[in-house]
């Protein structure tokens, strides 16, 4: 226990169709202070697609953690990483020291929204990514990131799109279908005795911040906080308060 508190691990789950590389703004403030593990997810940054299953790449984390020798970390997962969190949380709680939550949510698809994940796969497996680009990179950037009204903003805005044109449509398609088939998380909210941060930017069309606020509810203790002026990707949109807020939860974790 001693060697983990002086490591101090922290597991950065990244969001759909991204790449590790989403996390620099967060990396270059942790790194020095936290061992940092930031894993492309099967099918994303360069890796071979892998099974259409959250549980499946859970299971494959732990075995992760058993390479690096991280008997627990803090889990950091940003939508469709929050959603991988959970499974993680569900398979093996002993080896979570905390969790943040961000721009995510606990409930499962309905019917319309498994149709749409099939449906947006299929036309990504025949058209490519290039498809995401009209319709998702809105969806996942608030307004004022949109309106790149400063050389910030513009950049988060090439990002996203370089990103998501440079993902793997095979990867990008599993993705859909492992997202589409989750199962509900709720009932795993009351049970979470771990320190837990729940983040969302005000301007999340996607997972917006009243789901934030039942699922900090549904978790004892739990903290919230929504960051003014971001959308879904509030640690790119909001770098300077998601860091601020992390680093603090960080520090009850493991000790300053």
């Amino acid at each position: 226990m001693e060697w983990l508190i002086a490591a101090k691990p922290v597991v950065l789950l990244h969001a759909f169709p991204f790449s590790p590389e989403m996390w620099a703004p967060q990396v270059a403030e942790l790194e020095g202070r936290y061992t940092v593990y930031a894993p492309a997810l099967p099918g994303f940054g360069g890796r071979e697609p892998g099974a259409a299953s959250l549980e499946a790449w859970a299971e494959e984390l732990g075995e992760a953690l058993d390479d690096l020798g991280f008997e627990e970390a803090v889990f950091v997962g940003l939508s469709m990483g929050g959603y991988l969190a959970f499974r993680v949380w569900d398979l093996f709680p002993e080896r979570v020291a905390g969790l943040v939550l961000a721009d995510t949510r606990a409930q499962p698809d309905d019917a319309a929204g498994k149709a749409k994940r099939a449906e947006l796969a299929a036309r990504v497996r025949s058209e490519g990514t290039g498809v995401l680009v009209e319709s998702f990179v809105p969806s996942v950037l608030g307004p004022g990131t949109l309106a790149a009204e400063t050389e910030e903003k513009r950049a988060v805005v090439e990002w996203v799109e370089r990103w998501v044109r440079e993902a793997d449509p095979e990867g990008v398609a599993r993705a859909l279908e492992a997202l589409a088939d989750r199962p509900d998380s709720r009932p795993l909210l009351g049970e979470i005795e771990v320190p837990t941060l729940v983040l969302v930017g005000e301007d999340d069309a996607l997972t917006p911040p009243a789901d934030a606020r039942a699922m900090a509810a549904a978790i004892p203790d739990a903290e919230l906080l929504i960051l003014p002026g971001a959308g879904h990707m509030a640690n790119l949109e909001s770098p300077e308060a998601f860091n601020t807020a992390l680093l603090g939860f960080l520090e009850k974790v493991y000790g300053g």
